[in-house]
Formats: C-alpha cells, sequence, structure tokens
C-alpha cells in the first residue's frame, strides 16, 4: 500500500471567512503524516488549542493527491 501523505499547516487569515494568511512567512507547518486519521488528530489539537482566536485556522492538505508519478502534469518534479 502506498502511502497517503498529508500535511497540516495553519495560521492568522486576513478574513475569518477566507483563506488568505495574513503574513505567509509566519505560517505554522505542524507537519506531514502518514494517513489521514493521523493529520487529523494533529489538525484538531491545532485547532482546538487556537478556537479562541477567528482569525486563525488550520488546513490539511492531502499531498498525495498532488503528486502521481503517472502523469508528468501532478504537480511535483523529480529533482536530482
Amino acid at each position: 500500500m502506498s502511502q497517503l501523505l498529508h500535511l497540516v499547516f495553519g495560521g492568522e487569515l486576513t478574513d475569518p471567512q477566507g483563506t488568505e494568511f495574513r503574513d505567509v512567512d509566519a505560517i505554522d507547518v505542524v507537519g506531514v503524516f502518514p494517513d489521514y486519521a493521523s493529520a487529523y488528530t494533529a489538525w484538531k489539537a491545532k485547532a482546538q488549542a487556537t478556537v479562541d482566536n477567528a482569525h486563525v485556522r488550520y488546513f490539511i492538505a492531502h499531498l498525495h493527491r498532488m503528486h502521481d508519478e503517472s502523469n508528468p502534469r501532478s504537480g511535483t518534479e523529480k529533482l536530482a
């Protein structure tokens, strides 16, 4: 079975209804996780820890959906 990598990240947004970060340099990269369940656990902990700030939001990015070795236009580039 192949890995289904997920990235958890978040930070302060310019608008709580949107997805634009106020300061890209301040994005909190929580980590890369081998499956959705562990990513969800990390996301939930961060989301609950910042629940009092409506401008802070965390996301789960499905990295495995961005990388398809059979598709040369999958959004990833192999480097030497």
